[in-house]
């Protein structure tokens, strides 16, 4: 019974999943700085990497939305 026309949710998901995924890696950053170094690296890494995926999906929003 797969249906062809996808949720709200599914659409928003598909578009802004990994800003949001940054900003808890940010917010998570934030709370906890200088209490473990290894989390503090990997949170890090995960907003620059989720950040950067989240921008170049903006852009490709924009672009199709002109």
């Amino acid at each position: 019974m797969n249906n062809n026309k996808n949720s709200k949710l599914e659409k928003w998901r598909k578009d802004y999943a990994a800003l949001a995924v940054a900003i808890g890696c940010l917010y998570s950053l934030i709370v906890s700085w200088g209490d473990n170094l290894f989390m503090s690296v990997l949170l890090s890494l995960g907003v620059i990497i989720c950040g950067t995926i989240g921008f170049f999906d903006l852009k490709r929003i924009l672009k199709r939305a002109l």
